[in-house]
């Protein structure tokens, strides 16, 4: 079982690097000029679209990524043996991370497309959110219920 727990978390490093490995690839593209930045600048309708997409990623992403982690926790994964306990707590975490991710990737284009704050802010939201997201040992433990003498 400790190899299991050892994997599960070493997956859930692994996806929160490339959590924050995507947003910086994009924004390093767009700072090198591969992206193509304020293209819709002087298209107030288009920015406006792009900006309202974000607030509405953001809001309802951002904490229904949060919320669904936990209710998956406490009506389905309590209930399964640790195996596939572990096994789900991974999936739901990916799950979780995909959400905010989504909104990071969305607000980050709608930032430099427009060239408005509004994509930056929530793009802020989306990374802030991520850190109630860090995986670890103690806290796989902790929320899976498993003690650490057996």
């Amino acid at each position: 079982m400790e190899e299991q727990i050892k994997r599960a978390v070493r997956d859930l490093n692994i996806v929160y690097i490339f959590f924050w490995l995507m947003p910086a690839a994009l924004l390093a593209a767009a700072e090198l000029d591969l992206l193509p930045v304020g293209t819709m600048a002087d298209d107030k309708r288009a920015t406006y679209y792009f900006e309202t997409v974000c607030i509405l990623l953001t809001a309802a992403f951002v904490p229904l990524s949060l919320k669904i982690f936990s209710l998956a926790l406490k009506r389905k994964i309590d209930k399964m043996s640790i195996e596939q306990a572990l096994s789900r707590y991974v999936r739901w975490s990916v799950v979780r991370l995909a959400m905010l991710e989504l909104v990071v990737v969305v607000s980050l284009l709608c930032y430099y497309l427009t060239q408005g704050n509004t994509g930056n802010l929530c793009m802020l939201i989306g990374l802030a959110a991520s850190f109630f997201c860090l995986p670890g040992e103690k806290r796989l433990r902790a929320e899976l219920h498993i003690d650490k003498d057996g």
